[in-house]
C-alpha cells in the first residue's frame, strides 16, 4: 500500500518559539522521501517523530536563509552516522552553492552517504523518476529562492459499466489497458471507449515569497499545498518588505491556482498558538477549500485522487 503523508518537523519563521521548532517537512511519496528546508533542530524533531535518516531520499532547499537550512548539518551527518546506503540528491538554488558546500561540511566527520548536489540554474524540470517528476519555479523573496511542485503521472480509470457491456473482464481488462486496444466480438474496443483520464496527484511548497508568478504556477490545481503564512493581513506591509505571504494571501494562491488542501505554515513569533484561528480564518475569506494549520509532529495524508 502506497504511504503519501507530509510529516511536519518545525512551523516557525525566523526563530523557534517554546511550541514551535523551525522549518522542516519530510513528504513520504511511497518509497521516496523529500526532506524541504531542514531548519535548526530538525535531527531532533524527526526523532520525536518516528522519521530516520534512511527514509530520506531528497534534500530540497529552497533558498539559504538560516531558518530553512541550518539542520542540514546534523541531517548530513545522521545520514553517514546511520550509513544510508542509497544516493540522496540535493535540490538548492545555485546562487548558493557556497552556502551548500558550508553547510555540508561545516564540521568534521566521516561522510559515507552518497550524496549528489543538483544546484538549480532557472526554473523547470529537475528529477523525473516513474513515479513523479519534480519541478522548481522561481519566486520573489530577498534572496535568490525556489518553490518546489511534485506531479504523478496521470493514468486512466477504467470503467466497469462499459467494460461489462461490451462482455471485457479478467486477464482482457490488463491487456486492453496495456495495449490500448483489444479484439472483441468481431470488433475492436479503444482503451479510450471504456475509460477515462484520471489525473495524477500533485503537491506543491511555496515557502519564502511574495506574490508571484512562480507561487501560483507551483499551486496549479495541487492536491495538497504547502504555504508560508508568515503574517497576519494587517501586516500585510511588513510582508511585502520582508519577501512574505499573509494568511489571506496564501488562500487567495490556493484559490486561484485551483487547489484542494491548503496548509499553512511558517509562523511569524510574533504570534501566538492562540492566534492560529485568526490566520486560518484569514485563509479561509479567500479559499473556500479545506484549510489546516500546520501543527509541529503532524502528520497530514495527502488526498486521495478525485
Amino acid at each position: 500500500m502506497s504511504l503519501r503523508e507530509l510529516v511536519i518537523l518545525g512551523t516557525a519563521s525566523q526563530a523557534p518559539t517554546r511550541s514551535r521548532n523551525q522549518n522542516g517537512y519530510l513528504l513520504r511519496w511511497d518509497a521516496d522521501g523529500l526532506l524541504f528546508d531542514p531548519g535548526e533542530g530538525t535531527q531532533r524533531q524527526m526523532l520525536f517523530a518516528g522519521v530516520t535518516a534512511s527514509h530520506i531520499t531528497r534534500v530540497c532547499i529552497t533558498h539559504f536563509h538560516g531558518d530553512h537550512c541550518l539542520g542540514l548539518p546534523g541531517v548530513l551527518q545522521r545520514m553517514s552516522l546511520d550509513q544510508v546506503g542509497h544516493t540522496v540528491e540535493a535540490c538548492y538554488p545555485a546562487e548558493g552553492q557556497e552556502y551548500f558546500a558550508r553547510l555540508r561540511h561545516a564540521a568534521v566527520f566521516r561522510e559515507v552517504t552518497n550524496l549528489r548536489e543538483h544546484p538549480v540554474d532557472g526554473e523547470g524540470p529537475v528529477a523525473e523518476t516513474p513515479e513523479f517528476l519534480l519541478e522548481t519555479r522561481r519566486l520573489s523573496h530577498t534572496a535568490p529562492a525556489i518553490g518546489y511542485r511534485l506531479t504523478e503521472p496521470g493514468g486512466r480509470r477504467m470503467l466497469p459499466g462499459k467494460l461489462a457491456a461490451l462482455g471485457i473482464a479478467g486477464p482482457d481488462v490488463g491487456r486492453l489497458l496495456h495495449e490500448g486496444s483489444l479484439a472483441v466480438g468481431g470488433r475492436v474496443v479503444t482503451l479510450e471507449q471504456v475509460s477515462e483520464p484520471r489525473p495524477g496527484q500533485r503537491f506543491a511548497f511555496v515557502m519564502d515569497t511574495r506574490l508571484c508568478d512562480g507561487a501560483f504556477a507551483l499551486a496549479d490545481r495541487a492536491d495538497m499545498l504547502v504555504c508560508e503564512s508568515t503574517f497576519a493581513n494587517a501586516d500585510a506591509a511588513l510582508a511585502r518588505e520582508y519577501g512574505h505571504l499573509t494568511a489571506g494571501q496564501a488562500g487567495r494562491i490556493a484559490a486561484e491556482a485551483g487547489a484542494r488542501l491548503l496548509v499553512l505554515t511558517h509562523f511569524s513569533q510574533r504570534y501566538d498558538p492562540s492566534d492560529s484561528q485568526r490566520l486560518a480564518g484569514e485563509a479561509a475569506a479567500a479559499f473556500a477549500g479545506e484549510v489546516v494549520l500546520a501543527r509541529d509532529l503532524d502528520r497530514i495524508e495527502v488526498p486521495p485522487r478525485l
